[in-house]
């Protein structure tokens, strides 16, 4: 029995002509993006050429995970594989969205555009362990997230710790207000 020709439903099936067309429909989907994991925050969300500029040129959206891809592998020297890892994503991923960033940056650079960091596909990848250091023995030992800082050195009982500087987040890593040096 056939119930309307809008629907081309024969007895309630989907007759063969109309399962073609649904399928070709989904072929054309792209697949979702998955998220790409940061494991920095940024304390800074938008960059300017100068503040004396009064001409606005526009600005250039660049997304979280196109800073971090800087960071890995311009900021910290990392190779792109390495990086990729870290990200969750493949090298060709990764590839692709530090050129993307590279591009951005350098069309503000040249056009003198502004930045604003904001947006994309990420999720904040939570490290299960957080790696201490003392000063005066050398020492370094890690400590789960969601207890405190501890409170001396486990080998040598000192109170000058810190973290280590290869678990320091981004905006840790400028050693003052002068900057990297």
């Amino acid at each position: 029995m056939r119930y309307s020709a809008d629907y081309d439903l024969v007895d309630g099936l989907i007759t063969t002509e109309r399962f073609k067309f649904i399928v070709n429909i989904y072929s054309l989907m792209p697949r979702p993006r998955r998220h790409r994991h940061i494991r920095s925050s940024f304390d800074y969300d938008y960059w300017r050429p100068c503040a004396t500029c009064l001409e606005d040129r526009g600005e250039v959206v660049l997304k979280m995970e196109e800073m971090e891809s800087i960071r890995l592998k311009d900021h910290l020297g990392m190779d792109q594989r390495e990086a990729a890892d870290l990200m969750k994503v493949s090298q060709p991923t990764f590839h692709r969205i530090l050129s993307e960033a590279r591009k951005k940056i350098g069309c503000a650079l040249v056009c003198g555009k502004a930045i604003r960091i904001h947006g994309g596909t990420y999720e904040m990848a939570m490290t299960q362990q957080r790696k201490f250091q003392c000063y005066d023995c050398q020492h370094i030992w890690e400590v789960p997230h969601g207890i405190g800082r501890p409170p001396n050195c486990p080998n040598c009982g000192s109170v000058n710790i810190h973290r280590a500087e290869d678990d320091r987040g981004y905006a840790r890593a400028g050693g003052g207000r002068h900057g990297m040096q």
